[in-house]
């Protein structure tokens, strides 16, 4: 009885690492395919760009400067005047590029993640700036001295325990 026991344990083990061994051979190898398939077809239609980052508060923009193709400024696969309707969004955005006087030379795709309008329009300004900056380091001096270099550090402060907000204490009563 002991010798039939061990041996269907043995027959088990078996079973399980073939199981295991199969679908871990196949998955890297798709996983690798598709990743550079995407890469090769971004970078054959886009041409040069030059990339940077734009923070503020909690928003965050990812901007590419095309020296090439249609000058437009796409804000999330939109047109930058119908993302910020508000004329004074829209200077906000534009003035790094009316600074350098290069309003019409590129095409601007800009990611857009987090905080609110106002925060996305300045985090969009600090990118295109700094995009700016890589583009051609002369136009470094300027554009700091506009103060667009800077990143705006001020965050919300966050809420503390026994307040109602960061700082609004609970109303006090006298009985």
């Amino acid at each position: 009885m002991v010798k039939e026991k061990t041996e269907k344990k043995t027959k088990k083990t078996v079973r399980k690492k073939k199981v295991i061994k199969k679908p871990e051979a196949k998955k890297p190898k798709k996983s690798v395919s598709k990743k550079k398939v995407e890469k090769k077809e971004i970078k054959a239609g886009s041409g040069k760009y030059f990339e940077a980052v734009g923070r503020r508060k909690t928003a965050v923009a990812r901007v590419r400067i095309f020296t090439r193709g249609e000058k437009v400024i796409l804000v999330n696969n939109k047109p930058f005047d119908v993302y910020f309707p508000m004329r004074k969004l829209q200077e906000v955005v534009k003035s790094p590029l009316v600074k350098m006087d290069c309003l019409g030379k590129f095409r601007i795709t800009v990611i857009l993640k987090g905080g609110g309008f106002n925060g996305q329009a300045e985090a969009l300004r600090h990118g295109i700036t700094r995009a700016l900056v890589k583009y051609k380091s002369d136009f470094r001096q300027d554009l700091k001295k506009a103060g667009y270099l800077t990143r705006d550090p001020r965050m919300r402060e966050r809420k503390k325990f026994g307040l109602k907000r960061a700082r609004r204490a609970p109303q006090w009563q006298k009985r």
